[in-house]
């Protein structure tokens, strides 16, 4: 079967706890000693806290990402300091049929989904066929129309980018207790993905915004028990 949980792979990342406190002291001197290096993390705790966010802008997180369309709407409202490409139903077929099952349905319900999912992308593709070789319909024309099947749990791939400060507040509102459970679980993996970077080059940006494992462990428990109001 095609369905399968959305996924995160870290692509790669530029720059470092250091990079984000010598843009800082750029203002003053940016020559780093043994001294200054060990000042590190009260000066990004500080900056996190008081609010000076520009100098967390001169790094990057790079990811790509499969989701299902719910979740890949949401990703697109996120713009300032974000940079987003994404698989396009309009331009080529999308013959590696993925959707997403939904992880918190009891069983007689997924399996209602996953034949309503088999339907509508065998309709997708059936659709696609005949207006090109019945109709005579352009395949240009017939795969940017013949996508109006695929539904809310398809899932598309997505090249993202962010820079600290821009990931910070997507993680602000996507790891809240009322966000929805897909994206949530994303936003986490993704901060999992930067904690495990070898040599942790970004652990003291990390506890200077409060997003230590502690606090994303009592996040997700909040999540747990949450049930939307739709």
């Amino acid at each position: 079967m095609p369905f399968q949980d959305n996924k995160v792979e870290l692509v790669g990342w530029y720059g470092s706890d250091e990079t984000h406190a010598l843009s800082a002291w750029t203002s003053t001197s940016r020559e780093m000693t043994e001294e200054k290096r060990g000042r590190i993390p009260k000066l990004l705790k500080m900056l996190a806290e008081q609010g000076h966010h520009t100098v967390f802008e001169k790094s990057s997180l790079h990811f790509l990402v499969t989701v299902d369309v719910a979740t890949h709407v949401q990703l697109l409202k996120h713009r300032i300091g974000v940079s987003i490409n994404a698989e396009s139903a309009r331009y080529k077929e999308l013959r590696d049929d993925k959707y997403y099952v939904p992880f918190d349905w009891p069983l007689e319900e997924k399996a209602k989904y996953i034949a309503f999912m088999e339907d509508a992308l065998m309709r997708y593709h059936d659709t696609l066929d005949r207006l090109v070789k019945n109709h005579g319909m352009t395949r240009k024309r017939a795969k940017e129309s013949a996508r109006f099947y695929l539904p809310y749990g398809n899932q598309v791939t997505m090249d993202l980018m962010f820079n600290w400060r821009s990931f910070y507040h997507f993680l602000q509102l996507r790891m809240k207790p009322d966000a929805q459970k897909e994206v949530f679980n994303l936003a986490e993996e993704m901060l999992k993905k930067i904690s495990e970077i070898p040599g942790n080059p970004f652990e003291h940006t990390i506890e200077a915004f409060g997003l230590t494992s502690h606090r994303v462990d009592e996040m997700t428990e909040e999540v747990e028990y949450y049930s939307p109001p739709y």
